[in-house]
């Protein structure tokens, strides 16, 4: 899952990058609100980041453009410890939640978590189909009760296929979703990672293949009807 951060404090924004992609995310940093606005707005994102106190264009501001161009992505925002005003303020432009400074990283991990769970309420922290399930949580991956292990990609990939199971996805979704601005990557590239993750979750199992190639098209998750 790709993640956008707006953080115009450097050394923040580095860690949370850094912390973040050891959680199997794909992350993009911005350092101003301009930036990040235009950075929102141009690609997908699966959840933003949005520090309040910015130059150029503070997150506010960010927030209610970004929402009156109808983006709906899920929007954390970071607020100075005790005001009050910043947080109403946000909520009242479109975030979604905010995380007061300082904070722990487990807890915006763990909000992180809450907020891309909401389109999926009624499955929660497990991404199932058929006897394939995935802990959004712990990150754990299991068919038939046997555990399967993944590299990062290889889980982000997973993930985003569940997230969307039975919906086609392109090449060019793929790569917007799991592999960050910075990433050199080919569409063959997607090509060798479903593979890869092909012969983890699929190939060792007697059951019936979940990841189905749907050709000129790309991709889908799904047990077959």
């Amino acid at each position: 899952m790709r993640l956008l951060v707006i953080e115009d404090e450097h050394r923040i924004a580095q860690a949370l990058k850094e912390g973040l992609e050891q959680e199997s995310y794909a992350v993009d940093v911005c350092h101003d609100g301009e930036d990040g606005y235009n950075t929102a707005s141009a690609d997908e994102y699966d959840l933003i980041i949005l520090d309040v106190m910015l130059p150029g264009m503070d997150g506010i501001e960010v927030c209610r453009k970004l929402r009156a161009e109808g983006n709906h992505t899920p929007i954390l925002m970071l607020t100075a410890k005790d005001q009050n005003h910043d947080i109403v303020h946000g909520l009242d432009a479109g975030a979604d939640d905010y995380l007061p400074k300082p904070f722990s990283f487990e807890v915006l991990l763990a909000r992180v978590r809450a907020l891309m769970r909401r389109p999926n309420e009624s499955i929660g922290e497990i991404l199932k189909v058929g006897e394939l399930t995935l802990n959004t949580n712990t990150h754990e991956v299991k068919r038939s009760g046997q555990s399967i292990k993944l590299s990062s990609k290889e889980y982000s990939l997973l993930e985003y296929m569940l997230r969307n199971k039975g919906q086609v996805l392109s090449k060019n979704n793929i790569m917007s979703h799991v592999w960050d601005f910075d990433a050199n990557i080919l569409p063959n590239t997607v090509e060798v990672f479903v593979a890869y993750v092909r012969a983890k979750v699929d190939k060792p199992f007697k059951d019936a293949e979940l990841i189905q190639t749907v050709r000129g098209f790309g991709y889908k998750i799904g047990e077959n009807s």
